[in-house]
């Protein structure tokens, strides 16, 4: 099939669409890329360069204590250690990035709102590993990355819905049900939205 080019109007409705840092990105069933079939992504940033996400809903084979054992890092709870780590995105998936409530100083951190940033730096890890790091985290390697002007023609392709991003999907639903409760922020049952194929 052969990508719809955006006409000049559809480009200018997008220049002028809002920003869609702190919304959820969530593929719709006929998107087929392995990757990101069936996947909700976190936008924490968005603008005229491109835009960066980490995907919320896709747990690795990794544990937090693993991932804490590889980096010398002390862990001092035993169930905190049990924590999946999720596969944020194709892009540096040898990179660490930690999804969190903002809670102190950290050396590496983009704030996202004023409910969630996204830090980079092995501090909130150390800070995590004797309990005085934030509350809520997910932890991800790798995100997911859009170049100027492709997530928006991606958009108008018809690859994703997006909605304002609610923190409870991300720290308290478990993450086979994010695609589908992402979705329903928008009161769209997305299982209804099956594609011609129809896959069960």
């Amino acid at each position: 099939m052969h990508r719809r080019t955006p006409s000049i109007d559809t480009m200018d409705m997008i220049e002028t669409a809002a920003n869609l840092t702190n919304h959820f990105l969530i593929a719709m069933p006929g998107l087929n890329d392995p990757l990101f079939a069936r996947t909700v992504t976190y936008l924490c940033q968005h603008n005229d360069e491109g835009a960066l996400g980490i995907i919320i809903n896709r747990p690795s084979e990794l544990t937090l204590k693993e991932v804490m054992d590889q980096m010398h890092i002390e862990l001092n709870d035993e169930e905190l250690g049990k924590t999946p780590v999720y596969f944020g995105g194709p892009v540096q998936p040898g990179r660490g990035f930690v999804l969190h409530e903002p809670m102190g100083e950290w050396n590496s951190t983009l704030k996202v709102s004023d409910a969630l940033s996204l830090t980079t730096s092995r501090d909130i890890l150390e800070a995590i590993g004797c309990g005085e790091g934030p509350r809520n985290i997910l932890l991800a390697l790798g995100y997911a990355g859009w170049g100027k002007g492709q997530l928006e023609e991606e958009i108008v392709d018809n690859s994703w819905l997006n909605a304002e991003a609610e923190q409870s999907i991300i720290f308290n639903h478990p993450a086979t049900s994010r695609w589908k409760a992402a979705a329903e922020l928008m009161g769209i049952d997305i299982s209804l939205l099956t594609t011609q194929a129809g896959h069960g």
